[in-house]
């Protein structure tokens, strides 16, 4: 039966346990957690130095429509503060401004009424001071007229904004504040390191602390809760982006503001392409249906991979591969454990592919495998979907993700019975000081859980 669009939104308001009511800000970080990771960052600093952290630019998107705002991840991490045209100053050691001793200066947009009558309220020098806990904070068009002794510095560590926005006739564009603070140091600036804040910040980011995981779990739940539906949901006729949209819905009905990242939704030779985005096709009886989607919450993100058959039942063939892919998810999962090399799971997970493969002939050699499982199975997870973090060991309070995949498109050098058949499962995995915690594990995984919560109704069918 085909999804009834015209009721679609009708239904979605009657779905028991959400509350459109939410507060957006009911779990925002505190004031307290920034202020916290800015002494843990200057713990890591070296003496005598500098880190200059610039907020995110606004791009463009065409003629005078911008993509929606999103924040530098290193600088939410610093500060809370989520507006563009601003930059971080943190000293390792106190100085004197205005006659008081600081480490921390951060500099923002001004008020201004014309602007915000087309761009919303910004928040004022007090305000941003409640929601940072810094207590310097100057306006940007003052930013000019700051003066620090350069000289002073034995390194001025800078994380620098990627294509900064050019606004000749505004002295408080972001290009500006760049410029301005090059002038600044130029006569230092052989002490300028363009990466070590970052490594530095990489080391914080990688180790989730209390207040993210709660967000990250809200996100991970938000989009889980979008996924289940969408399993009942599916039915031929139906279409890739009409997936996409149930599974998004969930997200922003609960408070999500964004997707983590552009939604995968590809049915039959779709579901060998790994990051198709266009979402258009219409999804029929026999297919599988790969959808990788991730909501975002408070700046924290989700990322969750299920392969399905849209009929509700695999093929003797799709149940082959897919089973192959769970072996190889769990065996990557097992390893998850605090200490374990990054590469661990990937490891575990290439091999139980590998196996798979020569078992059904698909491949003939060892290092053919790679030709149908073609990317690496973890990332960090966090404010970036492929988070900071060293890649070194596991460590308890990480959270990355597992996910093997085997895609097969038409064409490739096997039976044409196994074409158009990619599969990817995708899970959350935290990682602590005993046995890894699946995030995400309350979506079915296995092929006959998949298989009996699709037969069950969903309201989107009635």
């Amino acid at each position: 039966m085909r999804c009834n669009l015209s009721v679609f939104l009708l239904f979605f308001s009657l779905i028991p346990g959400l509350s459109s009511a939410q507060s957006a800000d009911a779990d925002l970080m505190p004031a307290t957690f920034f202020e916290g990771r800015r002494a843990a960052f200057r713990n890591l600093m070296p003496d005598s130095s500098l880190a200059v952290i610039f907020a995110n630019p606004i791009r463009n998107r065409s003629n005078d429509v911008d993509y929606q705002y999103s924040q530098d991840p290193n600088f939410y991490y610093l500060t809370g503060f989520r507006d563009p045209d601003a930059v971080l100053l943190m000293f390792k050691e106190p100085r004197n401004f205005d006659g008081e001793l600081t480490n921390t200066v951060i500099f923002v947009r001004p008020k201004d009424a014309k602007q915000e009558t087309w761009t919303g309220i910004r928040p004022d020098l007090n305000q941003v001071s409640k929601i940072t806990s810094i207590t310097k904070v100057y306006a940007t068009s003052d930013f000019n007229d700051f003066g620090f002794n350069a000289n002073s510095l034995k390194e001025i560590l800078v994380h620098y904004p990627d294509q900064p926005n050019k606004e000749p006739m505004s002295k408080i564009a972001l290009a500006n504040l760049v410029d301005d603070f090059n002038a600044k140091v130029n006569s230092v600036k052989d002490r300028i390191d363009k990466s070590k804040a970052n490594r530095l910040l990489a080391t914080l980011r990688e180790v989730k602390q209390p207040e993210e995981l709660l967000l990250l779990k809200k996100a991970i739940a938000i989009t889980a809760d979008g996924f289940t539906e969408m399993l009942k949901a599916m039915k031929p006729g139906m279409t890739e982006y009409q997936a996409q949209a149930i599974v998004e819905y969930f997200v922003k009905n609960n408070g999500g503001e964004y997707q983590g990242y552009p939604s995968i939704c590809g049915a039959a030779r779709n579901s060998c392409v790994l990051h198709y985005e266009a979402n258009r096709k219409v999804v029929n009886d026999g297919e599988v249906l790969l959808t990788d989607i991730g909501g975002e919450y408070h700046g924290y993100t989700a990322d969750i991979t299920r392969t399905f058959p849209i009929n509700g039942k695999f093929t003797a063939e799709q149940k082959q591969i897919y089973q192959i892919v769970l072996d190889a998810q769990t065996a990557g999962i097992k390893v998850c454990r605090a200490g374990a090399d990054f590469r661990a799971t990937h490891k575990a997970t290439m091999e139980v592919v590998t196996e798979g493969l020569l078992k059904l002939g698909i491949i003939s050699s060892k290092d053919d495998a790679s030709t149908y499982f073609m990317h690496g199975t973890s990332h960090y997870l966090g404010l970036d979907v492929h988070d900071a973090g060293t890649y070194g060991p596991l460590k308890v309070g990480s959270v990355i993700t597992v996910e093997p995949g085997i895609y097969i498109p038409a064409g490739a050098k096997c039976d044409p019975k196994w074409w158009n058949i990619g599969v990817r499962i995708e899970d959350d995995i935290l990682i602590t000081d005993g046995d890894p915690v699946n995030l995400s594990g309350n979506i079915p995984r296995e092929a006959e859980a998949i298989e009996k919560l699709m037969a069950k109704d969903s309201f989107l069918n009635r």
